[in-house]
């Protein structure tokens, strides 16, 4: 059996939409032909087939209307997350800047702030893991980090529009 998702919804309501417009066409000509028949005269029967085909009639503008505002609102929903990756990266971009990161420097920065392992990084850069090791100690050096969660935590604090720590001894006591 197939599996329905939510990216499915919109083509299976537009079939559903597609379907019961085909049944209100049938059901108000059903409605027109028996209202000739009778000879103008609406009887009971008549009356509650145009009643359901009205309704049928308004449930697909309903949907309609529905459907809609759900693609529109998915659309304001994908540009937002769009402008707000477009953000992060732009203040991790600012801080490799603050920080003075060579380009390869940057290049291992980027892959150890999506959480890949050095393992993992040496071979996307087709290093070994002693060349990881050195970039990322020149990284937590320039960072003014010891290890990725410090530097992680600084980037966070910056997205979360905290000032970040600062790194000297605190004067309290």
């Amino acid at each position: 059996m197939a599996r329905f998702t939510p990216a499915k919804a919109p083509a299976a309501m537009i079939t559903l939409i597609v379907i019961q417009a085909f049944c209100a066409v049938f059901f108000v000509s059903d409605v027109f032909t028996d209202l000739q028949e009778a000879g103008g005269k609406p009887t009971t029967h008549l009356l509650i087939e145009a009643v359901a085909a009205t309704t049928l009639v308004l449930a697909i503008m309903l949907e309609l209307g529905y459907l809609i505002d759900l693609v529109q609102r998915k659309d304001r929903l994908e540009h937002s997350l769009h402008e707000a990756s477009q953000a992060v990266f732009d203040v991790i971009e600012s801080h490799f800047d603050l920080w003075k990161l060579s380009p390869s420097e940057r290049d291992v920065a980027r892959f150890l702030v999506k959480g890949f392992t050095i393992g993992e990084i040496a071979e996307f850069r087709g290093n070994k893991e002693g060349t990881i090791k050195a970039h990322l100690n020149a990284i937590y050096r320039k960072s003014e980090t010891r290890n990725r969660a410090e530097m992680m935590s600084a980037l966070i604090d910056t997205l979360i529009d905290r000032a970040p720590p600062s790194h000297a001894p605190s004067d309290r006591a």
